[in-house]
C-alpha cells in the first residue's frame, strides 16, 4: 500500500491496492514484510498490513493461522516467548517499534490489550482502574477519582458499579469483568486497543454489550480485534483481514470481504467450507 503523507501526520492521502484514494485517514500501524518464527516453525509469513485510526479492524481465520501471534507482535508481547525470531518491520505512528530505542513500556502506554478471558486483578474495582495511573505517578485522589469515573463510563459500566467501587472485582459477572478490563485499559488513555477474542468467554447478552461498546469506542480509539466469530466481524468492523497458514490471504473493507471476496479461500472460509 503506497502512502503519501506529510511528516506532521496531520493529513494523509492513502492509495489502496486498487488505486483508490482514501483521504484524511492516518495510518496507525504499518507492517512490512513481517515474518515470525517460533524456533524452526514459521508462524507469520510476509505480513503487509496498514491499520487506520478510528476504525475497527477484524482479524479472522481458522485456529492456528497466526491471528493471535500477529496481534501480540503489535505490543511486542510475543517477545515474552524466548524462541521467537522476527524479521521485517512494524511501524506505529511511523516509528519502528522493533527499534531498540523504542521501549516496551513506552509502547504499552499507547497500545492497550484486552484478552480472551477477563483478567481483573484480585483488588477492588477502584484499585483495578487506578493501577495503571498510579504506576505512571498519579497519586492525587481527586484526579484518580475522576479517572475511575471517566474510564468506567467509557466502558459503559459506571452505572452498574458506581456504588460498589470498593468491592472486589471478582464479584462481578463475566461480562462486567470484561468491561472492567476495558475500563482499566482506557484509564491509561491509550491510542490503540488490541482485543484478542474479547467475547469468546461471554454469554450473548454480554457479547452484545461489548460489541456496542467497541462501536462507541472507535470514535476515540483505533481497535484491532481477533475473532473466530465471523458474524461479529461483519457486525462491528470497518476492515477485515483473513489469515490462513500465517499469511494474509485478503484484506479489504469488511462489506467486500463478506459479500464479494476476491480469493476463493476467503469465500470458502466465510461460507463454512473449512475452519
Amino acid at each position: 500500500m503506497a502512502v503519501l503523507s506529510d511528516r506532521e501526520n496531520k493529513k494523509v492521502t492513502n492509495i489502496d491496492r486498487d488505486g483508490n484514494q482514501v483521504d484524511n485517514k492516518k495510518i496507525v500501524y504499518d507492517t512490512k514484510d513481517l515474518n515470525l518464527w517460533y524456533g524452526g516453525d514459521q508462524a507469520l509469513k510476509n505480513i503487509n498490513l496498514s491499520i487506520y485510526e478510528n476504525e475497527v479492524t477484524a482479524i479472522i481465520g481458522p485456529s492456528g493461522c497466526g491471528k493471535s501471534t500477529f496481534i501480540k507482535t503489535l505490543n511486542r508481547m510475543v517477545e515474552l516467548i524466548p524462541v521467537v525470531r522476527i524479521s521485517g518491520d512494524i511501524r506505529y505512528r511511523e516509528k519502528s517499534i522493533l527499534d531498540k530505542s523504542y521501549t516496551v513500556e513506552d509502547l504499552r502506554t499507547k497500545v492497550g490489550m484486552v484478552f480472551q478471558k477477563p483478567n481483573p486483578f484480585p483488588k477492588s474495582i477502584y484499585d483495578n482502574i487506578t493501577y495503571g495511573p498510579r504506576i505512571h505517578g498519579i497519586k492525587n485522589k481527586a484526579i484518580l477519582d475522576e479517572i475511575v469515573e471517566r474510564s468506567l463510563r467509557g466502558a459503559a459500566i459506571w452505572d452498574e458499579v458506581k456504588d460498589r467501587l470498593k468491592e472486589n472485582a471478582y464479584g462481578l459477572s463475566g461480562g462486567q469483568q470484561q468491561r472492567l478490563c476495558i475500563a482499566r485499559c482506557l484509564a491509561i488513555e491509550p491510542d490503540v486497543i488490541l482485543m484478542d477474542e474479547p467475547t469468546s468467554a461471554l454469554d450473548p447478552i454480554s457479547t452484545l454489550k461489548v460489541e456496542e461498546l467497541i462501536q462507541d469506542l472507535k470514535k476515540d480509539y483505533s481497535i484491532i480485534i481477533v475473532t473466530h466469530n465471523m458474524q461479529q466481524a461483519a457486525r462491528i468492523s470497518d476492515k477485515t483481514a483473513f489469515f490462513l497458514n500465517g499469511e494474509v490471504v485478503e484484506f479489504d473493507v469488511t462489506d467486500k470481504i463478506f459479500s464479494n471476496p476476491k480469493d476463493n479461500r476467503t469465500e470458502d472460509y466465510i461460507t463454512g467450507r473449512f475452519g
